[in-house]
């Protein structure tokens, strides 16, 4: 019976040689985290139980838990590395099977899927069309084709006009309409308004186009014509807007308060129409105001965009993922789910520092980051091992100890035997 303890002891002990030298190799591996080996000790039974004077028969390995507490978290420079600062796993797809990692080195495969080193794709929440996140999980795609263009639909103006100015007369309509590729050439003069503005509009090819306003105050107080030109062409037959203010200088409730462009046809830069289609869009001026301080111009918002080409991937700490472009845009591609466990450690190892689900750890819980008790996503960052070489160290030291005593107790048992052995 003391050599059958002695080996168990032996066994356990090379059991827990083998946990630490495992957290030991895998104290640089990225998401890992570290592992202890768990005994306990045997005695013979029987139907009846145990005897009051029951002598032990060794030693068991009850379990190898994993502890889930934090690594450090290094920065990179690929904002597809992705750390979890808090509790949660991100969740990979192997064609259909779901594993869980903490391991967040991601890059983007061939066919522009997000993707573990193995090849396994990141699930997020999908988004719709408009770019709001659902609650569909899926594989997370950044495509990386044109972003199409988009015309311009409305024009928002933010300006403020000079109550003190004075009208400079009725020159600006008598010699309009303008067209600077008419010959002779026409474009308004200076003398002829109080002020201008210009902003970038776009056709539905994506091409910019230049829209200027001409504000002229007329002889009448308070009320001014605004004149609209695209490309140096006088839109709506070169008719003005007029609008009408209050004495605080706000518009007139009665007043119109945008312009309506119709029928503008795109042209290129010698005139001719470029094939883009013909195009009405709005001029929205209700934030203008007529105080007495020098013309200015806060905000001009629109909402066309020209096409772009992608030029970076962005992940903020919610998860949202977002794809910017060459245009200024930028674009919801998903949001990255995290899932936790009411028991992780419940979870099974399947190598490649991927865990899979089981009975004992139940289902996931699947949430947003940030939530649900979940942490956060760090991009550009890769959360280290958690193991502590140092403690493993002294670990080591111990279960080597443990491996020679029980050694020893074979090298006493045999001697003891020897002994029975030799009487005559």
């Amino acid at each position: 019976m003391t050599f059958s303890t002695a080996i168990s002891g032996i066994n356990a002990a090379n059991s827990d040689l083998g946990v630490i030298s495992n957290n030991i190799a895998n104290a640089s591996t990225t998401g890992f985290k570290t592992s202890r080996a768990e005994f306990a000790d045997v005695y013979a039974t029987s139907l009846l139980g145990a005897g009051g004077n029951a002598i032990g028969l060794g030693v068991t390995l009850a379990g190898v838990t994993q502890e889930f507490g934090q690594g450090n978290i290094n920065f990179t420079n690929n904002s597809l590395d992705l750390a979890i600062n808090g509790g949660g796993f991100f969740q990979l797809s192997r064609d259909g099977a779901l594993e869980y990692t903490r391991a967040g080195a991601f890059q983007v495969d061939r066919e522009g899927f997000i993707v573990s080193n193995q090849g396994l794709r990141l699930q997020a929440f999908q988004v719709d069309a408009g770019g709001d996140v659902t609650g569909q999980l899926g594989d997370i795609r950044i495509d990386t084709s044109l972003l199409d263009p988009n015309e311009t639909a409305n024009v928002t103006y933010t300006t403020n006009l000079d109550s003190r100015d004075v009208s400079p007369g009725t020159g600006f309509a008598t010699n309009g309409p303008y067209d600077v590729f008419a010959s002779p050439s026409t474009a308004p003069n200076p003398i002829d308004f109080n002020a201008t503005t210009s902003t970038t509009v776009y056709d539905s090819l994506g091409n910019p186009h230049v829209l200027s306003l001409y504000y002229v105050k007329t002889a009448t107080p308070n009320t001014w014509e605004v004149y609209s030109l695209i490309d140096g062409q006088s839109q709506n037959g070169g008719a003005p807007q007029t609008l009408e203010f209050t004495s605080n200088g706000q518009f007139d409730p009665a007043s119109a308060t945008s312009i309506a462009l119709a029928g503008w046809t795109p042209v290129d830069e010698t005139g001719v129409p470029n094939g883009a289609a013909v195009q009405d869009f709005t001029v929205d001026l209700a934030s203008t105001t007529q105080f007495g301080t020098p013309f200015a111009v806060s905000s001009i918002i629109q909402d066309g965009f020209a096409a772009g080409q992608l030029r970076g991937v962005e992940i903020d700490e919610t998860g949202v993922t977002f794809a910017r472009y060459t245009n200024g845009e930028s674009r919801a591609l998903g949001q990255i789910a995290l899932a936790s466990f009411n028991n992780q450690n419940g979870l099974q190892p399947v190598g490649d520092t991927n865990w899979v689900e089981t009975f004992s750890s139940g289902s996931p819980n699947v949430a947003e980051p940030g939530t649900a008790g979940l942490g956060v996503v760090q991009s550009a960052a890769l959360e280290d091992s958690n193991v502590e070489i140092t403690e493993q160290l002294v670990n080591l030291i111990e279960a080597q100890r443990n491996f020679q005593a029980n050694a020893q107790v074979i090298q006493a048992a045999d001697a003891v035997t020897q002994t029975v052995i030799n009487l005559r």
